[in-house]
């Protein structure tokens, strides 16, 4: 009764916290971030990470990874024009209109968007005149396209400088760095570029009530004090020059803009506020990222100390990258902490995110010529390639996991299972092991391996070995010898998965079980709603792991309508491909 109290206390603080987000501009109220009538709003948002920057390793790209040297080398292999032709492809299909209204369909009520700086401005040192600022279009257009669709769906924008000129810090790929050229922080050119871009941006959308907050700088790493042992700045104590230019952005934000509310980030990938505070500026609030790390109270408690000693509002700027059990975790803490928060990414050449952008053979083919050299693909299948992969990054062209969307906006709030698929049971009526129910570890299905906590732990993890298929822990594997076949595999003692089917008719029926075994140790029992109708059937030795046969459990009664079957592991060792039913 305490557990469901519990549940139903932080679904309704969620849903209040929900409503009355479009009600004029955000700002800072104490350690809330409010609207202007007052209410508090908790921020459910995603990052679009990949689509004006992109990383490397979103592509599979982890050689020479930063996107300017990924663009140089495609130019070497098709040219200018062509490279051209597929950045215009890539930024026009990646995001838009359809992406925004299927976010907030899903529940989402806001869009972080990292900006690259070149597309707003000319890098110094490709300034017709030195100190002059040249502004570009293109980013602009952009920017004010996905606002215009977050207006249409009452959903917050905050703009992100995720790749300041010149880069701010030493992990290269996420602010796109050239090492050979002049850093963020050892460059007057590149700081004053910075300024003026973010005054820019706060001229041009001072009235735009829709835009949420300027991100002034993501994720700084960079080690002023001891660049050579602390290269990333999380062991940094002074931090003086990242807090006078965070200063001098937003001197320059309020000459012109005295509205929006202004987000800054610590040293060390956002995490550092040492010699940071005092804060400067009454409407702003901090910034901190959070990966691969416990989601207990003791993993956000130097933030809450930070809220409550500065009384000023948290934002979880950027998080994701794990499986669906980290996700609903850190959600249930953070919003348990009225803490709002952005995910990382959208969409990628991945599946751990809301749209899994789909490869191609002549892509393939690139990728790995561009991470282990070799002999040079053919420019017209690169070409090809990357066209391709450009029309595959449209929403309707992508793989959309559902179950990340239901374990980021459901599942935090419920421990109700839902159909993965709608399992409607006739006689040889088929049902996959990988379609197991939607819902929470031990409720929907059990695995002993859910995460990958390794800044915790220092020992790595991924949940789902295959990254394939669905984002629980259940390991996955593709059928090579079955197109678009997934099986569940590395099978644990007293691991289970469970189905909620619909059955036609009333019946007895034989449940055939497809597996594999290099041995006949498995041993599988099955339930139906809680009881035990087969125990502990041992899994015929097929020789092979991946050579899978029928066996059969006969004399299963199963009641006409909705009925829950379990599939337990008493014990592992074996491969689950299907259940038949045979009536």
């Amino acid at each position: 009764m305490f557990l469901r109290k519990s549940l139903l206390s932080i679904f309704l603080f969620s849903s209040i916290s929900f409503t009355g987000f479009s009600q004029g501009f955000l700002k800072a109220s104490g350690t809330k971030i409010v609207d202007g009538q007052g209410q508090n709003v908790l921020l459910r948002g995603i990052g679009l990470g990949g689509w004006m920057l992109q990383e490397g390793y979103m592509l599979k790209i982890n050689n020479e990874a930063q996107q300017y040297r990924i663009r140089e080398r495609i130019a070497d292999l098709i040219g200018p024009k062509q490279t051209q032709e597929f950045y215009d492809a890539w930024l026009a299909n990646h995001m838009r209109k359809i992406d925004v209204d299927s976010m907030k369909r899903w529940g989402f009520n806001s869009i972080r968007l990292p900006m690259h700086y070149n597309l707003y401005t000319l890098p110094v040192d490709q300034e017709p005149v030195a100190g002059k600022n040249t502004w570009l279009e293109k980013g602009f257009a952009l920017t004010d396209s996905l606002l215009n669709w977050c207006k249409a769906n009452k959903m917050y924008l905050i703009l992100d400088l995720h790749a300041a000129p010149g880069g701010q810090g030493n992990d290269l790929n996420i602010a796109d760095r050239d090492p050979s050229k002049p850093y963020l922080w050892d460059s007057e050119a590149n700081q004053q570029k910075t300024i003026a871009l973010w005054r820019k941006l706060a001229e041009r959308y001072k009235n735009e009530p829709y835009i949420g907050a300027y991100d002034i700088i993501n994720e700084p790493n960079y080690g002023f004090s001891n660049p050579g042992e602390d290269k990333n700045g999380t062991k940094e104590k002074v931090n003086a020059p990242l807090r006078k230019l965070m200063v001098e952005i937003t001197k320059a934000i309020r000459e012109v803009d005295q509205q929006h509310l202004i987000i800054i980030e610590g040293n060390g990938w956002g995490n550092n506020y040492n010699s940071i505070f005092p804060l400067w500026d009454k409407n702003m609030a901090l910034s901190f990222h959070k990966y691969w790390n416990y989601n207990d109270q003791a993993s956000i408690a130097h933030i809450i100390k930070a809220r409550d000693e500065q009384q000023v509002p948290v934002w979880l700027g950027e998080t994701g990258e794990n499986s669906n059990v980290w996700f609903t975790d850190a959600i249930h803490l953070l919003e348990k902490n009225n803490i709002g928060w952005s995910w990382w990414p959208l969409k990628k050449i991945g599946f751990n995110n809301p749209m899994e952008i789909k490869s191609n053979p002549n892509y393939d083919a690139l990728v790995k010529y561009l991470n282990n050299g070799g002999n040079k693909p053919k420019d017209s299948n690169v070409y090809s390639g990357l066209m391709e992969l450009a029309i595959y990054s449209k929403l309707e062209n992508t793989i959309i996991h559902r179950d990340v969307i239901d374990a980021m906006i459901r599942q935090p709030f419920s421990n109700e299972t839902k159909p993965f698929k709608a399992h409607l049971i006739q006689n040889k009526s088929i049902v996959y092991a990988v379609d197991y129910d939607l819902g929470k570890n031990s409720f929907a299905y059990f695995d002993t391996d859910t995460a990958d906590y390794h800044t915790s732990t220092n020992k790595r993890s991924v949940g789902n070995r295959g990254r394939i298929y669905r984002n629980d822990g259940v390991d996955i594997a593709k059928d090579s010898l079955q197109y678009e076949k997934y099986y569940v595999n590395h099978i644990e003692n007293g691991e289970w998965l469970q189905y909620t089917v619909n059955v036609v008719q009333k019946g007895t029926y034989t449940l055939k079980i497809n597996a594999a075994a290099e041995n006949a140790a498995g041993r599988i029992t099955v339930l139906i709603d809680g009881k035990t109708i087969a125990k502990e059937v041992t899994v015929p030795n097929t020789g092979d792991a991946k050579r899978f046969a029928t066996f059969e459990i006969k004399n299963v009664p199963l009641k006409a309508g909705k009925q829950k079957i379990r599939v337990l592991a008493a014990t592992g060792g074996y491969n689950f491909s299907y259940i038949q039913f045979v009536k």
